[in-house]
């Protein structure tokens, strides 16, 4: 009896109404947990990065771009993004559109993990809204902000919902076993290409800007930074839905990649600048984050230090010496290389995956299904499975190859249609003066309560004498 009384559940946590037999509760909150903590990368994290990391002019339209984006990729998530990504199979890149309002829907069980649809729902909208956030990141400073409007929802619709359903949502990359455990392809590649893509159309910022484009304010760029490292304790610990063995490692995983990362970013500036940078500390904290995030629990903590080593010295190399040396890059605007911390980075991750990837980690996260996974080529090796192991890194570099392809057609069909509607780019007179003129705002008010300029001086007004000092 006594251990009946010490085993027995408080009568709030048993089964029954409103609890269904399949709920369960810990994963329920650590996923909504997760959740909450995604869309805090965006909101304010991305909004504070984004405001701080531009020049002063910008920092309220950069704000702003991120933050229409995230209220706008909401609706449209649930009017139709959500079931087009995660739905009913239509083609072998895309579900059949539908609403994911319902109650019935959203409360029903999400396949089968013991959490409701309506967790699922928001997580994936967080992962959709970042990253459409992080493509801005190419064009702040220039885009024409009712251009922006019409670009998000036609992005999120048409390239994607695609990515998310080729490699998540039972789509042919899936089928093939690519492995992509939090978004390296689908949030980060698509992302960083779609954004140069873009860039490309919208075209560059005045050339003064492009030389001379001074983050407005470094201290709040890193607290917005910091959002965005914590917050992804939740962007990769919530892919698998539950509050189990994977999510702890997925969460040591990422931070030890993200801190290896940022050290070797930094001792590659000391080496060939001399000096650290803090800019450059943030940039190597992105790449950390981003490359862990397609193998975060599914590789082992020396893998993830290693991939930290590559994170943090490849996109370096990209960004700092092959931009500045090929007319490619320097023919393309990319506001805050999105292209090397997102999409080289993201690729880098995706191949490290499929060499690192660990047999029993896999099948714990994955399932043993009728789907194979891995093992990564260098466990191939390792237990005499060469052949699997080298089509595994087949299947990630096609999967790249597919995400950057349709990205950057897609991208080129919506920048072209959206300019057949609106411009592009701002008109000159608007790029010299920023965010008061697109927005009758400005981030700063220096003189009195929202005042733009300081008071004229009167020089002429005639000065009085105290009346002690007058003549009678």
């Amino acid at each position: 009896m006594a251990l009946e009384k010490v085993t027995a559940l408080p009568s709030g946590l048993k089964p029954g109404p409103p609890y269904p037999d399949w709920l369960n509760r810990a994963d329920n909150a650590w996923e909504l947990t997760a959740a909450a903590m995604v869309g805090l990368q965006s909101v304010p994290g991305l909004v504070i990065l984004y405001g701080s990391m531009v020049k002063k002019k910008w920092a309220v339209n950069s704000a702003f771009m991120a933050l229409y984006a995230f209220a706008s990729v909401l609706i449209c998530w649930v009017l139709w993004g959500h079931r087009m990504s995660f739905g009913t199979d239509m083609t072998a890149i895309l579900a059949k559109p539908n609403e994911a309002m319902s109650q019935k829907y959203l409360l029903g069980q999400y396949k089968e993990y013991f959490l409701p649809n309506a967790d699922y729902v928001f997580y994936q909208f967080a992962f959709a809204a970042i990253t459409v956030i992080l493509l801005a990141g190419s064009l702040l400073g220039r885009m024409n902000f009712y251009a922006w409007m019409l670009f998000v929802p036609l992005w999120l619709t048409l390239s994607y919902t695609v990515g998310a359903h080729t490699i998540w949502g039972s789509g042919f990359l899936e089928t093939r076993g690519i492995i992509d455990f939090s978004g390296g392809y689908v949030i980060h590649l698509s992302s960083g290409v779609a954004g140069f893509t873009a860039a490309y159309w919208v075209g560059p910022r005045l050339s003064h800007d492009r030389q001379h484009f001074p983050p407005n304010n470094k201290i709040h760029m890193l607290g917005g930074a910091g959002f965005l490292w914590m917050g992804w304790s939740g962007f990769n610990g919530g892919s698998p839905l539950s509050a189990g063995l994977i999510t702890s490692l997925a969460f040591l995983n990422t931070h030890l990649c993200t801190a290896t990362s940022v050290l070797v970013w930094l001792s590659m500036d000391l080496i060939y600048y001399k000096k650290s940078s803090v800019i450059g500390a943030v940039q190597g904290m992105i790449t950390g984050l981003v490359c862990i995030t397609p193998a975060a629990g599914i590789v082992d903590t020396w893998a993830a230090m290693l991939m930290g080593v590559m994170s943090g010295s490849i996109p370096w190399y990209t960004m700092m010496i092959l931009h500045k040396k090929l007319a490619f890059f320097q023919k393309v605007d990319d506001t805050l290389g999105v292209f090397h911390t997102h999409a080289v980075a993201g690729i880098l991750g995706g191949l490290l995956s499929g060499i690192f990837a660990k047999p029993n980690l896999l099948r714990d996260f994955y399932g043993s299904g009728t789907i194979s996974y891995g093992p990564g080529f260098l466990y191939g090796l390792i237990e005499g499975k060469k052949l699997e192991g080298f089509y595994q890194l087949l299947y990630q570099l096609a999967g790249a190859a597919f995400i950057t392809v349709w990205n950057a057609v897609v991208t080129s069909l919506i920048c072209i249609l959206v300019s057949r509607v609106v411009a592009l780019r701002m008109d000159e007179d608007d790029l010299e003066v920023g965010d008061d003129a697109v927005h009758g705002e400005e981030a700063y008010a220096l003189w009195g309560d929202g005042e733009r300029h300081p008071p004229p001086l009167k020089f002429n007004m005639t000065p009085k004498i105290p009346s002690f000092c007058r003549r009678h």
